[in-house]
């Protein structure tokens, strides 16, 4: 019975060595196949925006097989745009991580360069109306919310000129010259809100001359 099993445990052992060459000449093929299902999954969540798990898919595609071009031109893509999207949320600090992930895989972009330069921009922009002024995005959002106000003004007025199309009522256009003047009324008052808006971030100051120029935004550059 030891014996018989003993011939069992030879023979398994001779046909796994036997068939290792065999399955080395696998490796790879399967190493591809995989590659190519990790860019294939890259490449539908790009489409479907979802960059975080594009930018997952590509790294693993990388794992297999880190000089895949395919790979590489994905995950420097989806990191500029993450970068992008992080840009206008005002996360500088991670939208300048995103970049650094890029530029391993595209050293050489313009894009990636360009886009650089407008964050750094940015970040010093912002020092310098935070010094000026520090509820600025208090201020920002109110304006940034009477003017999404402004469509459904402009609508009510179109509105009021379709009912006057099937009622022939010339109340109704003089309805909409009044709903029109409002409307005008409230734009000269969020303009004018805008300018002051404008004045604040610049220069900290709301007083200014109508007719006196706006001057350049300050600069944070240490004096010489």
């Amino acid at each position: 019975m030891k014996m018989a099993i003993g011939l069992f445990r030879t023979f398994a052992y001779a046909a796994l060595l036997a068939a290792v060459p065999a399955l080395s000449g696998c490796a790879a093929p399967l190493a591809q196949f995989m590659v190519d299902q990790r860019n294939h999954q890259g490449d539908l969540a790009v489409e479907q925006k979802n960059f975080a798990d594009a930018a997952l898919a590509y790294r693993l595609a990388l794992r297999v097989a880190p000089d895949d071009a395919h790979a590489r031109a994905g995950l420097a893509d989806v990191q500029l745009r993450i970068a992008a999207e992080d840009y206008e949320l005002s996360k500088f600090d991670d939208a300048f991580a995103a970049l650094a992930v890029a530029a391993k895989y595209d050293p050489d972009s313009v894009r990636l360069a360009e886009l650089r330069l407008e964050i750094q921009q940015a970040r010093v922009n912002r020092e310098i109306v935070l010094s000026n002024y520090p509820t600025y995005k208090e201020t920002g959002l109110g304006l940034r919310r009477s003017y999404a106000q402004l469509p459904k003004d402009s609508n009510a007025i179109v509105a009021t000129l379709q009912r006057f199309d099937y009622s022939y009522d010339s109340s109704e256009l003089a309805r909409a010259i009044q709903q029109s003047h409002q409307l005008g009324i409230e734009v000269g008052h969020l303009t004018a809100r805008l300018v002051n808006y404008r004045q604040l971030v610049e220069s900290g100051s709301p007083e200014r001359s109508a007719q006196a120029p706006l001057a350049p935004a300050a600069s944070l550059l240490p004096l010489p």
